[in-house]
């Protein structure tokens, strides 16, 4: 953690110099206990102003391909990023998350799976609401609005937890998973 703190401070003060953060919400992440924090992806900065704002370490998954210059794989895991393969379900991936919230940490998704330019609601994953039901996690919605041009806002607004427990008790299929995902991305949108 002392590399992570180290860097969160780092950028912190570089991303106050270059960018004016505005954040709403706060509060809604708890201090303590397992979460899933979701938010839009529409730049590789992203994970960065998130792990500025929130007061607790995010756990994020990146894609596999960040990993594989040996240097670059270090700083990702000191950072409290770990691989997933983006292409088809990863076993491994997945098992990483659930460790992390069986540990009381906070999860960092990005529930398209990849950075967007514009709204495909239908583009969620259905690895998202899997991994929030059987970890029977809450999840942390939010929605970054920013172009990171230079000397502008990056407004960040959080919203209420969003809670699965009608689903802990069922048996659900890929195309289940992928409705619940659906709605857990617009409401991440409806905080526009």
């Amino acid at each position: 953690m002392g590399f992570y703190k180290f860097a969160k401070g780092l950028l912190k003060g570089i991303f106050k110099i270059i960018y004016r953060v505005e954040v709403q919400g706060i509060e809604k992440i708890p201090d303590e206990g397992k979460a899933i924090l979701c938010a839009n992806h529409k730049s590789n900065l992203d994970p960065i102003v998130l792990g500025i704002i929130c007061p607790r370490p995010i756990f994020f998954m990146a894609k596999k391909e960040l990993f594989q210059n040996k240097l670059i794989s270090k700083i990702l895991y000191s950072l409290n990023a770990f691989p997933v393969d983006r292409q088809g379900s990863d076993i491994s991936a997945i098992r990483k998350s659930l460790e992390i919230l069986k540990n009381d940490q906070i999860l960092g998704i990005f529930p398209e799976g990849t950075r967007v330019s514009s709204v495909d609601i239908n583009s969620a994953k259905p690895g998202i609401s899997m991994i929030a039901i059987k970890s029977k996690s809450p999840i942390i919605p939010v929605y970054i609005d920013s172009s990171y041009k230079p000397f502008q806002k990056v407004k960040i607004k959080i919203g209420d937890m969003i809670y699965l427990d009608n689903y802990h008790d069922k048996k659900l299929r890929t195309e289940d998973y992928k409705d619940i995902s659906i709605k857990i991305l617009q409401s991440i949108y409806s905080l526009k």
